[in-house]
């Protein structure tokens, strides 16, 4: 994920966000079955999608926190 993309992900709702998160979950999933099965070609893949899945986490928890203030 880009700097931009970071950034992009502060201006999202938390709804937005919950469905990409849903989104990138099914990759990582996806990703980790084919690379059980040998089929994974990039296997760095896997820890970049695990990394946008923390970040996403990381901005919903923060937006939480500021709507508790």
């Amino acid at each position: 994920m880009k700097r931009n993309d970071i950034t992009a992900l502060h201006s999202m709702t938390a709804e937005e966000l919950n469905s990409k998160l849903q989104v990138l979950q099914r990759q990582l999933a996806e990703a980790r079955l084919q690379h059980a099965v040998g089929k994974l070609s990039n296997t760095a893949s896997i820890r970049t999608v695990a990394d946008d899945i923390a970040r996403i986490k990381t901005v919903l928890k923060n937006q939480k926190l500021q709507a508790q203030k």
